[in-house]
């Protein structure tokens, strides 16, 4: 069995985004969707409901991303107004495997626009690859920025 790569994965669409949330809780954190509705208060039908339609309440998105462990729909509410969303960098030396992830997101991001400019990649797969591409690297540039005066690394160690 192979493991997704959920960090580099970008939703193509709100309803999209609230699937995908869903199925990190399922694969990471165990979690079904009737665990995750009784953890916010709702009804499993209510939740159903919006992941079927994409309409959940905005109140409720902070609550839900944090149940479930990863931040979907704040990703694509980013992108859909054109911006990046990073986190925030502590100013630390990257290492190498860090590193290599972003060099992997770099060459399928040349991948996808090569397959996508050839007729053999649809846009919103290399939209995504694009995205995570130019996210790994503004980590990283606001990382840069930051090594004259770094951060308490308060998770380096546990």
């Amino acid at each position: 069995m192979t493991t997704r790569a959920w960090k580099r994965l970008q939703p193509n669409s709100l309803r999209d985004a609230l699937r995908l949330c869903k199925d990190y809780a399922l694969a990471e954190k165990r979690l079904s969707v009737e665990r995750i509705a009784d953890l916010m208060d709702v009804t499993a039908d209510l939740l159903y409901k919006w992941l079927s339609n994409g309409r959940m309440p905005v109140s409720l998105i902070p609550a839900y991303e944090h149940i479930c462990g990863i931040d979907y729909v704040t990703r694509w509410l980013a992108a859909h107004a054109g911006r990046l969303l990073i986190d925030i960098p502590s100013g630390r030396a990257a290492t190498a495997v860090e590193m290599q992830v972003l060099q992997e997101a770099l060459n399928t991001a040349t991948g996808q626009l090569l397959q996508f400019y050839a007729g053999r990649a649809q846009a919103p797969e290399a939209l995504a690859a694009i995205q995570t591409a130019m996210q790994g690297l503004a980590w990283h540039r606001v990382n840069v920025q930051k090594t004259d005066q770094p951060e308490l690394d308060l998770q380096e160690g546990a």
